[in-house]
């Protein structure tokens, strides 16, 4: 029988070959995280709770603000997913699938701040959005309104993440087995039924990594709420920045970014149970 023990030297091979990414994840992620952790227990007085009273005290309105916002886009995203994931799936015609697989993928390629600032210029109250309903009398320019405030916020959110989304999704519902999309077919289902009943249940895993990591990744967004939402409520990143930058204040900061990561790392928690428990069965 082969032996199964590995040599020192292999084993230091193996090191060596690991040490790089250990390190790079050490020092990027491990250190930076037990620094933001500690720092958040800190104060004048010594280690304790005060950042986190004064964070409630302060803003407590903006965590709900945010975690509100973050939920919403999410259920967006997974709904605007479906649908056009479903249609390049069950589309008939050929043209429309080819040209929605084109344009959906645009916002991919664009990094947050310039989508801030494309959609500073499109929902602001003189911008292209109410001059195109003006000019095409569907608007009185009385009756524009801005939308830089929570909706902008929800639709920049939306318009960036839902191709990422539609993207795992429509690849996780075009490897499906297509027998039974045409036997249901053959049985008169409309595309809505079989899409709801038949394809949605077989990528809800992929559906959910998907909602999972937009919701991680809108948590961490600077720029949009910066741009767009200048004013009260806000989201928490804009709170950490603003601590930061007027009153040089890292303790509340810290205490915002260890409660903002404890709402991130609930919804990893439910998804990684409900993962495990799909895997046991």
């Amino acid at each position: 029988m082969p032996s199964t023990n590995t040599s020192p030297r292999t084993s230091l091979t193996g090191l060596m070959l690991v040490a790089p990414a250990l390190a790079v994840v050490i020092l990027l992620f491990v250190v930076p995280l037990a620094g933001s952790v500690t720092g958040s227990f800190a104060t004048p007085e010594g280690p304790g709770l005060g950042n986190f009273r004064k964070a409630f005290e302060l803003y407590w309105t903006d965590m709900v603000f945010s975690v509100v916002i973050i939920l919403i886009s999410t259920a967006l995203i997974v709904l605007i997913a479906i649908a056009i994931a479903g249609y390049l799936t069950l589309g008939n015609n050929p043209w429309a699938v080819a040209a929605l697989r084109w344009l959906y993928r645009w916002p991919l390629f664009v990094p947050f701040i310039v989508v801030g600032q494309i959609l500073r210029t499109f929902l602001a109250k003189n911008g292209l959005m109410n001059s195109l309903l003006v000019n095409a009398d569907l608007l009185s320019p009385l009756q524009a309104v801005s939308f830089l405030d929570w909706r902008g916020i929800v639709i920049a959110f939306v318009w960036k993440q839902m191709p990422f989304v539609t993207l795992l999704t429509a690849g996780a519902m075009a490897s499906l087995d297509r027998s039974t999309i045409e036997a249901a077919r053959n049985l008169g289902a409309s595309r809505l039924r079989i899409l709801l009943e038949i394809v949605v249940p077989q990528v809800a895993a992929t559906l959910l990594v998907g909602a999972v990591l937009s919701l991680v990744t809108m948590m961490s967004v600077l720029s949009v709420p910066l741009m767009i939402n200048a004013q009260s409520p806000t989201m928490i990143t804009a709170d950490m920045a603003f601590r930061i930058n007027s009153y040089g204040d890292y303790g509340v900061a810290n205490a915002l970014g260890l409660l903002s990561l404890a709402f991130t790392g609930a919804v990893a928690w439910i998804y990684l149970k409900q993962t495990m428990k799909e895997n046991a069965r």
